[in-house]
């Protein structure tokens, strides 16, 4: 069976998480058990959220973190986005983010050479997700600083 974790955010009060409740429907309708709801009200560029904290510390093994876009996970500086996706990495868990394609399968069942590009493309495009993320809050913050 597969095991899902869905985790919810917003940046503020005044926003609602309802429009991203749809994906716990559509995580059910793709097959997976919903082991746990994570909602949160908080700014993605900190580090210290306690429902993700949570949702980290309930993970186990083969779950799968599901989320409406890397941006609801981490809106952090490199580095520390880095360390917060390794820490669900490394709780033997995956992330399934629409928009950021999944090469953990066909990585497993590929050797040698290919098993080492498809790791690294995967790194790459998770990467590469993390900073637009990060990008898109720092341009938002410029635009809210200047009226």
């Amino acid at each position: 069976m597969k095991v899902a974790r869905v985790y919810l955010r917003v940046s503020t009060d005044a926003q609602d998480l309802e429009r991203q409740e749809e994906i716990i429907t559509t995580a059910k309708e793709a097959g997976y058990y919903v082991a746990g709801v994570y909602r949160e009200k908080a700014s993605g560029a900190r580090a210290d959220r306690p429902e993700l904290l949570r949702m980290i510390a309930d993970l186990q093994p083969g779950e799968v973190v599901i989320a409406e876009r890397i941006d609801r996970i981490s809106r952090l500086p490199l580095p520390e986005a880095e360390k917060l996706i390794a820490s669900i990495q490394d709780k033997g868990a995956r992330l399934a983010v629409p928009g950021i394609v999944d090469l953990t399968d066909l990585a497993d069942q590929a050797e040698g050479v290919a098993k080492v590009v498809l790791e690294s493309v995967q790194a790459m495009l998770l990467r590469l997700a993390l900073q637009m993320a990060r990008d898109d809050y720092q341009e938002r913050r410029e635009r809210q600083r200047q009226g």
